[in-house]
Order: structure tokens, then sequence, then C-alpha cells
């Protein structure tokens, strides 16, 4: 029955600058209703963001309220540091690592390759992608110390 995720949705205290940030990461605007929502597509006609002008978007951050993550490609995410610094978005710290390089969270057999930042109003941003763990590491470490540790060579 479920296939994916058609829309998430975040608060914002300025659309119009919102819209411009959003459409910084790649998202096309779709259309906007009475100049306080807006839709970005994620992936045209399949997944999209809305923004919502709120004056409450002071909201105490939590990941299950203000939080969205964008899956990317491995190379994209490996290229995502300097790319987000490019285009004026700063990554930030999370899970306890620095915002050099995207980092691996692994457990059960499963993998994910990511890194975090915010947009102007705090809400939490990440660009993911799932990564094969063939030796079932269940540790967290930088990416280019999993792809050290999975090379062909040490196998």
């Amino acid at each position: 029955m479920i296939k994916g995720l058609y829309e998430a949705h975040l608060p914002v205290s300025n659309l119009k600058r919102s819209i411009e940030y959003y459409k910084g990461l790649g998202l096309e605007f779709s259309h906007s209703h009475e100049d306080r929502l807006a839709f970005l597509w994620i992936e045209k006609d399949k997944s999209w963001l809305g923004l919502w002008e709120t004056d409450r978007v002071e909201l105490e951050y939590h990941p299950s309220i203000r939080h969205i993550a964008f899956q990317v490609t491995l190379e994209g995410l490996n290229n995502s540091v300097t790319w987000l610094t490019e285009k004026g978005y700063k990554p930030r710290e999370a899970f306890g690592f620095e915002p050099v390089e995207p980092f691996v969270m692994a457990h059960n057999g499963i993998a994910h390759a990511k890194i975090h930042f915010n947009d102007p109003d705090g809400n939490s941003l990440e660009l993911i992608c799932k990564i094969e763990n063939p030796k079932n590491i269940t540790n967290q470490m930088y990416l280019s110390e999993w792809e050290k540790l999975n090379s062909a060579e040490n196998y």
C-alpha cells in the first residue's frame, strides 16, 4: 500500500527567503497558497516540501517535528561539504561528528552516510544515502574511515 513519502512540512518565519533557500538546494518551486504556504518539488511529481510561514517558528527543535532528510547519491554526499559551503550553507555538528566530512551510522547490517545542516529558521536538514555494509560494522565513523575500512584490499 505505502510506496514512499509524498510530502513533509516545515515552519518558516519568512516564506520568500525560505523559498529561495530551498531553491538553492535544487528544489523546484511548484506553487504557493495565500502567501503563507509554498510547495517545492524534492523529486518532480514524486515528493515535495511544504513551507508554512508562521510566527511560531521558535518551537524548540526536536527531530520528530522539525527535520527533513534528503536522499542523495554517495558521490553527491562525498562532495556535500564543499557543495553546501560554496552555496553559502553551513554544515553542522551532529551525533558528535564535526562537519568536516559526512559520517556513517551503522547498525543491524545496514548503514547510512550523512551530513547535517540547518535552514535559516533552525529546521534540521540532512543529506543522506544508504551504503553497503559488507562487514556488518556497527560503529559510527567518518565516511573516509568507512571507505578505507571497506576498501577492496581489506577483504
